[in-house]
């Protein structure tokens, strides 16, 4: 899955203009991506910890609690992006973390 060209498209509200997309070179960068996100959100939440933590269960309630949250990666055997929906996003960052812990 290395090399695959992946799109997120991400609404953080009902507000269709929260639209917005985050472009990665993999699926791996884009599962760090989202990550990140969700790091950059607890920080703005929480200035004053410095080491925050956080488990699985916390990054799938924030993915869950987007109005909208989509991938699509470039599939190069047919040259078309594929659509993922939220749960297998939940599932890729899921088995991302789980690659990094090791």
């Amino acid at each position: 899955m290395a090399n695959k060209h992946t799109i997120i498209l991400m609404q953080t509200s009902p507000n269709r203009a929260t639209r917005t997309f985050m472009d990665y070179d993999s699926i791996s960068q884009a599962m760090d991506g989202i990550c990140g996100l969700y790091e950059r959100k607890l920080k703005e939440l929480n200035p004053a910890i410095r080491n925050i933590t956080y488990d699985i269960a916390d990054l799938y309630n924030f993915i869950d609690g987007l109005a909208d949250m989509s991938a699509l990666v470039y599939d190069h055997s047919i040259p078309a992006y594929l659509p993922y929906d939220r749960e297998w996003i939940k599932q890729r960052t899921f088995q991302h973390l789980k690659k990094l812990a090791h």
